[in-house]
């Protein structure tokens, strides 16, 4: 088992339709933070933002539903934290713990890096010395990563893993609110070899604990997004193909989507080409717009997607059409019962705001 030591301005925009047709969203609040790669999660109204800058991450929790957050908690983190493309700190929360994942390297640019999780319990205020997931050293240097839990305490980490040649999808549980953490286990290796070597996994629980991580693959040419299944987080059963077209493409295009459970169904979002698809596993796919980065929430019935376009940052949320936010990428997303609240990158600048349903 592996354990813990111990250790804004408010605004209101009203919904126009500038020039090009596109409906803009009305915007409840808007933070701004300096940093880049932000990741979101939320238990009820609470919601926790996390983000990088050089060698640290930065925590930053509100009460109201996204409206305001506290000044950040910085963590600063022994090596070179991956940072960039996707790379980057993730957070969770159940709930008796908030938590944050990250790839840091004593040497970096790829020659080694190890995944690491905090843990906080006490709302994001102070955090325990990390634990390191991955059980092979320098295994989890690629940089990207996944990280989710249920309130009642069970917690996935999904990696693109090195410890072998070519890369394979690993995963780790924990069952006590992140406390400890189980052995590392094989959700896929690809028959051609490798997955896709640079777009990040993805993974979602749902309500009985069964677990979906969705990944993209590298089959007969082609850099598809799979998804593999467990009811126990030890053993997944053969990975299925979202959506029924296919991208042939010889090249990573670095952008690896979102999933969730939505009851029995599994819903996933990911671009191909210059398309950004919906879709429910089992299901043809449905193009939602032009873009690329989505990303992926689900509150209740309210399945909200956000994805960085050409017009800028995108909003979709459930039954309407989509309406523009902001400029930047990367967008991350946490959808809760009254608002969206929804974070992205720009000029290493992080910009949060929520919109109202």
């Amino acid at each position: 088992m592996k354990m813990f030591g111990v250790a804004v301005m408010a605004v209101a925009v009203v919904a126009t339709a500038p020039a090009g047709g596109l409906l803009r969203a009305s915007v409840r609040s808007q933070t701004t933070f300096t940093g880049v790669q932000p990741h979101l999660a939320s238990d009820g109204d609470r919601v926790y933002l996390t983000f990088g800058q050089d060698n640290v991450i930065s925590v930053a929790g509100s009460a109201d539903g996204g409206v305001t957050f506290a000044s950040p908690v910085r963590i600063t983190v022994p090596g070179r934290v991956s940072l960039g493309m996707h790379r980057g700190p993730r957070i969770a929360a159940t709930d008796k713990s908030v938590l944050v994942a990250v790839i840091a390297a004593a040497k970096g640019g790829g020659a080694d890096g190890d995944l690491l999780l905090y843990r906080s319990a006490d709302n994001g205020a102070s955090w325990a010395s990390p634990v390191v997931i991955n059980d092979v050293p320098a295994s989890a240097r690629e940089g990207l990563h996944a990280l989710t839990a249920t309130p009642a305490g069970l917690v996935v980490l999904s990696w693109l893993d090195l410890r072998e040649k070519g890369t394979r999808i690993y995963t780790a549980v924990s069952r006590d609110h992140g406390v400890t953490w189980s052995a590392d286990r094989l959700a896929y290796a690809s028959p051609s070899g490798s997955v896709c070597e640079c777009c990040h996994p993805s993974v979602a629980i749902d309500a009985g604990g069964s677990i979906a991580v969705m990944f993209r693959n590298t089959l007969n040419g082609n850099r598809d997004l799979y998804i593999a299944r467990s009811s126990d987080g030890v053993s997944y059963r053969p990975a299925q193909k979202s959506g029924t077209g296919s991208w042939k493409l010889d090249a990573c295009p670095m952008d690896g989507g979102g999933v969730v459970f939505r009851q029995a169904d599994v819903v996933s979002v990911w671009r191909r080409e210059d398309g950004v698809y919906l879709n429910t596993l089992g299901t043809p796919e449905l193009r939602i717009g032009a873009g690329r980065d989505p990303a992926i929430s689900l509150a209740g019935q309210h399945l909200d997607v956000a994805w960085n376009s050409p017009a800028g940052i995108m909003l979709r949320r459930e039954g309407g059409a989509p309406t523009l936010i902001g400029a930047g990428r990367f967008p991350a997303i946490a959808a809760l019962a009254r608002r969206t609240v929804v974070a992205w990158e720009q000029a290493g600048t992080v910009t949060v705001v929520t919109v109202q349903r």
